[in-house]
């Protein structure tokens, strides 16, 4: 599908909708697609509510926000959402917030439909104490207590991926974060790639295979899906952009502009990239590295 084609028909207002991608892989043409198309009233999943957080919230799609570790990718504060959670400005923000191991073991549990996930390792942390979901119960098999989390179930998981054929059997190489487990969980999921590649290309190398086609409802084409995140391989983080970020978004005012110029103001994608640059885009591209050959082996023919 086209991508506005996928989120029309995947993503609803009122919906949970995880967008996964862990350091690189941020599927940010598809977070843009829905503020174009003015989804509101969101819980919006992410294991890292990073500039994109900022702003789906900006743009009021979002209600609640279910999350770990708030972070600009280094770069400095993430400032509508302390907007929202510090002064309430300009309305207030529900928050879930759990350790990035937690979210990893919530969203385990959604794809494995399982009722809970335990964890050892809110023992001592204030944590619990700020999120009523996270509970503390008798080990059934002794040695007293262990916390659990509920699991993820989103109605909508997001990922981008390096590519995919046509059929939806996505492959990713550098960080994979959590996306397998996401994309499990959810009700529906849309993968955005770079590129698609002809059954053969998956075929070679299957342990690259993360999300299969069977997991997958729609597959959507979207070079560059990722900027200002990066993609392994195929173009660097965004650095300025991340340093450009903390200041513009401290001032409501400017950071609404840049959503309407950047992304309201744009029809799609490749529209969004021409306002961002050409030439900047290009300064991105990484160079070639290939990965040592590997040997799956096939069956002799039979005399």
């Amino acid at each position: 599908m086209e991508l506005d084609e996928a989120i029309a028909s995947f993503v609803h207002d009122g919906d949970t909708v995880a967008l996964e991608g862990f350091s690189h892989l941020i599927p940010f043409a598809a977070g843009h697609e829905i503020i174009r198309q003015g989804r509101r009233h969101l819980t919006f999943c992410r294991m890292t509510p990073d500039l994109i957080a900022d702003m789906l919230i900006a743009a009021d799609c979002v209600d609640r926000l279910v999350c770990s570790f708030f972070a600009s990718g280094s770069a400095g504060s993430l400032h509508e959402i302390r907007r929202r959670l510090e002064r309430r400005e300009p309305r207030p923000l529900a928050v879930e917030e759990y350790s990035h191991h937690a979210m990893v073991l919530r969203y385990h549990a959604g794809a494995s439909r399982l009722p809970f996930m335990p964890i050892r390792s809110f023992a001592g942390s204030e944590i619990p104490g700020i999120n009523p979901d996270i509970r503390e119960v008798e080990n059934p098999y002794g040695e007293g207590t262990v916390y659990v989390v509920p699991p993820l179930n989103p109605d909508v998981t997001v990922i981008h991926a390096q590519r995919a054929d046509a059929r939806g059997n996505a492959q990713i190489w550098g960080i994979t974060g959590v996306q397998q487990e996401a994309v499990y969980a959810a009700k529906r999921v849309i993968v955005t790639v770079e590129e698609i590649v002809d059954d053969e290309v998956i075929r070679a190398d299957p342990n690259r295979t993360l999300i299969p086609a069977h997991a997958v409802d729609a597959v959507c084409v979207v070079p560059r899906g990722a900027h200002p995140s990066y993609v392994q391989g195929t173009y660097d983080r965004d650095n300025a952009f991340y340093r450009m970020w903390p200041p513009l978004a401290k001032d409501p005012a400017a950071l609404r502009e840049w959503l309407d110029t950047h992304v309201r103001g744009t029809a799609s994608h490749a529209e969004y990239l021409e306002r961002i640059g050409e030439e900047h885009l290009r300064s991105l591209e990484v160079a070639s590295r290939p990965s040592g050959a590997v040997d799956y082996g096939r069956r002799r023919a039979q005399a």
